[in-house]
């Protein structure tokens, strides 16, 4: 579960206002001192993030955030910085302090909290600083201001109604706090699939992964791993082989269900293939998987459209070093050019930098979005759509531009 890579784990963002005890929160549920506790106000200033498994439910990774009143000119920037966690928030618990019980401005700021769809808990917290009487004066004013229809005060009945009661300083307190939280969080959980639900269990697939500059030495990449545990999850049987091997793998398999390669040869294996048996690349699985995959093959077409001079944005979520071979800084940006006979500016923006201004790009190409999640990918193209800048990803655009991308989309389509 430790090497479990963050885009794989459910991201639950701790947002409140500043001394609320979100930090005390996230240091009591992994039980280490991982956020700085302080009496004083904007401690937090950058998003700390806390990697662990909660168990029985699995891998999550914890965020948290400054406080969502801080003021100044600093402050406002860690305001900013908090409410930008929410593009890749999953789950958000809400920190309430107990002893400072601002409903109305809790019920403000959860509207602006929830544009990004994610579910919530409100968290009242340091409770072990309320007696019964203010125990009970908290739990009505709950019931009034929020509108609470329940069948007694207990806190089970709030828990169904989204609240929960903690104090930081009670391991017991927080061992159930956490019995809830995975509650909650498996009563939601979907489970996805890269290639599970387009194929039959007991089909093959023939997965084209080419060793060049760009290959890691030693290792597969995370998309490529992350395909071959999905076929072994669903009991596809899967080759894993180089574009020089490919000929004589269709020679020795009778029946191949899908070829998969990696978007750096996809003209290659399709030239290869010779329609022997479907076809389509990492990058367009994941594009399914983690976005919207009709806006970005909407996307990939609209480069027709680009004028002489267009600026496009090319996108990548993870921070690497380049080579003469770089798929986003060489290939695309050369094979775009020589496809439609235009020049082109193009601005790269690499790991969590993606502007605001996306209504000044022409076109966005993003990478397969491999080391994000999902939800911080439909957030790009969400934003993107916002904007009405179109977007896509290397694969597609790359399809597209060989003349391929119907064929590549086909297996999609059952």
């Amino acid at each position: 579960m430790n090497k479990t890579p963050n885009s794989n784990r459910k991201h639950i963002g701790i947002f409140g206002k500043t001394n609320s005890g979100k930090s005390s929160l996230l240091n009591a549920i992994t039980e280490q001192e991982i956020s700085i506790v302080s009496d004083i106000k904007g401690t937090t200033t950058d998003s700390v993030t806390k990697a662990m498994e909660l168990i029985p439910y699995g891998p999550v990774l914890f965020i948290d955030t400054g406080g969502l009143d801080d003021t100044g000119i600093l402050g406002n920037k860690r305001v900013e910085t908090a409410l930008n966690e929410l593009k890749r928030t999953d789950f958000i618990l809400y920190v309430l302090d107990a002893t400072d019980s601002d409903l109305n401005y809790y019920k403000e700021k959860i509207k602006e909290l929830k544009r990004y769809k994610s579910s919530h808990l409100l968290v009242i917290n340091k409770m072990d600083l309320l007696s019964e009487v203010e125990t009970e004066n908290i739990k009505t004013q709950l019931i009034k201001e929020m509108g609470l229809k329940l069948k007694n005060t207990s806190e089970e009945e709030f828990f169904k109604n989204d609240i929960v009661f903690v104090s930081s300083k009670k391991r017991e307190n927080i061992l159930i706090f956490k019995e809830l939280l995975v509650e909650k969080l498996s009563s939601e959980e979907q489970e996805e699939s890269i290639i599970g639900d387009l194929l039959e269990y007991g089909d093959t697939v023939v997965m084209v992964i080419p060793i060049d500059s760009e290959a890691p030495k030693g290792r597969l990449i995370l998309p490529q791993v992350q395909l071959i545990r999905d076929c072994l999850d669903h009991g596809i049987k899967s080759h894993i082989i180089r574009e020089s091997e490919l000929e004589s793998t269709l020679k020795d398999i009778k029946k191949i269900d899908l070829v998969i390669t990696d978007s750096q040869v996809f003209k290659e294996v399709d030239i290869m293939l010779k329609d022997r048996a479907p076809l389509t690349s990492f990058s367009i699985l994941f594009a399914r998987q983690k976005g919207n995959i009709d806006i970005l093959i909407e996307g990939a077409k609209s480069v027709e459209g680009l004028k002489d001079g267009a600026k496009i944005l090319i996108a990548e979520t993870c921070t690497h070093n380049t080579s003469h071979d770089d798929i986003g800084r060489v290939k695309i940006p050369k094979l775009l050019q020589a496809k439609t006979g235009k020049k082109f500016e193009f601005i790269f923006k690499m790991g969590r930098e993606y502007p605001k201004n996306l209504e000044d790009y022409d076109l966005v190409i993003h990478c397969g979005g491999c080391m994000v999640n999902k939800k911080n990918m439909q957030s790009r193209i969400s934003e993107s759509g916002k904007k009405n800048t179109p977007i896509t990803n290397y694969g597609l655009i790359i399809a597209h531009l060989n003349g391929i991308l119907d064929k590549s989309i086909e297996i999609l389509k059952k």
